[in-house]
């Protein structure tokens, strides 16, 4: 009901304290409603916005005052009209040599080759030579392991029989080159095993879905040994990144098949020898990295989850931040405030203060980068760390000021908690400035995930992530994955020593070692 004079208290002291009341009120509910706003405009941007987080040239020079009085500067000066050049057509890369070739002969007829001027035969004098680049769909053989029996012709006995050699998986149809065509298709190629199962119908061989998933999980433990040896090479080296992404298993005991579970992803090693290594866990509490970390020591890069803090917190582990999170705050704070008319200057706020001074450090990276790490850390002295000091100086006048419940304040917030882990990348020249290889790691993973959608079972969710690891290992050494496979699943079964199986490690093969034509 509308208020009406009749309602209002005739006392001055009440009025007053009625009206600050009211203003107060009407304050929250602007506050709300601009909170609601930036979460409207954040969902929009998401939705329907570039998933970029750089600033366009212009943006980038609002808070670079040098730059601004050079280019009114330059403005006096008389423009210069360049002629535009001719631009030089693409030139088509020629096929990769090693690839076979078939060659397909086109000659002429017998009465072409008399000639039409006095009828004489025409003399070959060269030839002209294209190539095209053929396909043949995948061709399935069938290898036949004939085993000779030999016995003594005088006594009939002694019978002796060709052993067959050790097999991945024993007393099974899979050869080598199945398993790793099945499992690369599936974990790098994100095929799941039901398209698979019907690709396979379509060149004539019958393969049930849960054959080739009983396959992938027996694998999961056929090549623990090489895990093993991965993850303590990965925790003997002193720098290593880690994250964490959601995965569901449907028949997990004691929990629901709506239950999330999580796959976490450590990566490390020298730098001419990364290793990648995925580990499940039903949890994701600050237990699970204290568990896969055990006995490290060492920077840990990592996100503002704080789940890693209590891990961050043990000797001998220095705690790395990650500017890319603190970059996607900024932009996440920046989107909510929509677009500038076009008759309107760009906004000059803290968002875009904050995004600014982010990516001037990147572009110090940028320089420093392909140097050594000496060198690095010694550009880094000299660039970044006085822009730094400069931006803590900003922060701490900026969060008086920002209200900590919004995006811009959030984004702010998270830049001061994080500080101390985020300037630590300038100790040293090794360290990266943000843990965007960890987050590479796990996009092969989150790709597949969008079409196998679950795990069924936890022992599968274990193989998967064994699986992966090698992998990701493989590629980043090098190797062609599908190549390692094959010869991991045949040379791996008859390794009985760890040096042996050392020698299988993907930092410890190369290239031309995994030709498939030797196999």
């Amino acid at each position: 009901m509308p208020v009406t004079g009749a309602d209002l208290p005739h006392d001055v002291e009440l009025l007053k304290a009625l009206v600050l009341k009211q203003a107060a009120e009407n304050e929250q509910l602007c506050k709300e409603n601009r909170q609601l706003q930036e979460q409207l405009n954040l969902l929009l941007a998401k939705r329907f916005g570039p998933s970029s987080e750089k600033l366009p040239a212009d943006q980038l020079r609002l808070f670079n005052e040098a730059e601004r009085d050079a280019e009114e500067a330059q403005a006096e000066l008389p423009s210069i009209i360049v002629v535009s050049h001719p631009r030089a057509r693409p030139v088509r890369k020629p096929l990769p040599g090693a690839l076979p070739r078939i060659e397909v002969i086109h000659d002429l007829s017998e009465a072409e080759k008399l000639c039409a001027e006095d009828g004489q035969v025409l003399v070959a004098i060269g030839e002209e030579v294209c190539e095209q680049l053929d396909i043949v769909p995948a061709q399935v053989r069938v290898l036949r392991h004939v085993r000779k029996k030999y016995a003594c012709p005088q006594c009939h006995q002694g019978v002796k029989t060709a052993p067959l050699p050790p097999q991945p998986i024993p007393k099974s149809l899979a050869s080598p080159g199945l398993l790793a065509h099945v499992a690369v298709v599936k974990y790098q190629d994100a095929l799941p095993l039901y398209r698979q199962e019907r690709i396979l119908e379509r060149i004539g061989v019958e393969l049930p879905r849960a054959t080739l998933a009983s396959w992938m999980v027996r694998l999961g433990p056929v090549i623990q040994p090489l895990i093993n040896l991965m993850r303590e090479a990965l925790l003997a080296y002193d720098i290593l990144q880690m994250d964490e992404t959601t995965v569901q298993v449907l028949n997990e005991p004691g929990r629901s098949a709506q239950s999330q579970s999580y796959l976490w992803v450590q990566r490390g090693g020298p730098p001419e020898h990364p290793l990648i290594l995925y580990e499940y866990d039903p949890s994701r509490s600050q237990e699970v990295p204290k568990r896969l970390l055990d006995g490290y020591h060492g920077y840990l890069q990592i996100d503002g989850y704080e789940g890693y803090n209590a891990v961050s917190l043990q000797p001998g582990i220095k705690a790395l931040g990650c500017w890319a999170h603190a970059r996607r705050k900024f932009d996440e704070a920046l989107k909510p405030q929509g677009q500038a008319p076009k008759d309107k200057p760009a906004k000059t706020g803290r968002a875009h203060q904050g995004l600014t001074y982010i990516q001037q450090l990147y572009r110090i990276e940028q320089e420093v980068n392909g140097n050594t790490a000496e060198v690095r850390y010694h550009l880094r002295q000299q660039k970044a760390k006085p822009l730094l000091d400069e931006i803590r100086c900003w922060l701490d006048a900026a969060l008086p000021e920002i209200p900590p419940t919004s995006a811009t304040g959030k984004a702010l917030y998270y830049l001061h908690h994080q500080w101390e882990r985020l300037v630590r990348y300038l100790e040293d020249g090794r360290l990266s400035i943000d843990n965007n290889r960890i987050e590479n790691a796990i996009r092969p993973f989150v790709l597949g995930r969008k079409n196998w959608l679950f795990c069924d079972t936890v022992r599968g969710a274990k193989a998967s992530a064994n699986l992966y690891g090698l992998i990701e290992t493989a590629k980043a050494n090098g190797l062609e994955p599908y190549h390692y496979l094959r010869h991991i699943f045949t040379e791996l079964p008859k390794a009985n020593t760890v040096e042996q199986i050392e020698k299988l490690l993907p930092h410890n093969l190369k290239p031309n070692e995994l030709n498939p034509l030797t196999r």
